[in-house]
């Protein structure tokens, strides 16, 4: 998407029960729940240095900043359009004065990264949403915007993870979320990079299997796998659960 096209062909709309407002594509990838949990899961604290790679047009990032006053946002963004679209949300939801967006494949290796100035261990914090459907397994969206974010190709998964490593501070976190039916993967791939990692399954109604998965790990630490309490989403009779209101419209830490 060329910018000049993802500024015209746009709609407003608000995140997060309001508290985030969002100029995004009329079609192709639009924000949606994996990122307002994705936000609601890192462990940030004020002040902290956050990157978001795959940013969009900064949904996760933004609404992270609505629940935490972070010190810093940098969002990594291959898509020029999107990424001029995070430029401006950044301004709409208030953190255009600490918020930097930097057009860049977020797989992209050392030396890349550093002309782009993203600096070995400067981060606390680093979250991504990454392409997460195997292209072998599922139909590709033949929109190309929304087909790019959600295929992921082979070794997609470790090239965020290497970028997130490299970036973070001994003892920074990395959130991600991620689908749920391959956690040998994710656990495999994070192996030897993060440890201290915690699972929290989402699921859409109760006794149903989990979609999604949503996993921190910590970098340096030797600590040892846990799975945390799931979110369910909606109850028996398809209402919301009064926890996932809490978190997609009150801006609730995902605890």
């Amino acid at each position: 998407m060329d910018e000049e096209t993802a500024l015209s062909d746009t709609t407003k709309d608000a995140v997060l029960g309001g508290r985030v407002t969002l100029l995004q594509p009329r079609q192709g990838h639009r924000a949606g729940h994996d990122a307002v949990l994705l936000a609601a899961a890192v462990p940030a604290v004020p002040g902290d240095r956050v990157l978001d790679l795959g940013a969009g047009v900064g949904t996760a990032a933004f609404c992270l900043a609505a629940r935490v006053a972070v010190g810093y946002l940098t969002l990594v963004e291959i898509d020029p359009g999107l990424a001029a679209l995070a430029e401006r949300n950044a301004g709409l939801n208030g953190v255009g004065n600490r918020t930097r967006v930097i057009v860049m494949d977020a797989r992209a290796r050392g030396p890349m990264r550093e002309r782009a100035g993203l600096l070995l261990g400067a981060v606390d914090r680093v979250m991504t949403n990454p392409p997460f459907h195997d292209v072998a397994r599922h139909r590709a969206s033949p929109q190309a915007g929304r087909r790019e974010a959600h295929s992921a190709d082979e070794g997609l998964i470790g090239a965020f993870l290497r970028t997130a490593v490299a970036v973070l501070r001994p003892g920074g976190t990395l959130t991600m979320i991620h689908r749920a039916d391959q956690p040998e993967a994710l656990l495999s791939a994070m192996s030897g990079r993060f440890g201290g990692i915690q699972l929290t399954p989402i699921h859409p109604k109760p006794g149903a299997a989990a979609v999604r998965l949503i996993v921190t790990g910590t970098k340096g630490s030797r600590a040892p796998v846990s799975i945390l309490p799931g979110l369910v989403l909606q109850d028996g009779e398809g209402k919301p659960t009064d926890a996932a209101e809490a978190v997609l419209r009150g801006g609730a830490a995902l605890v």
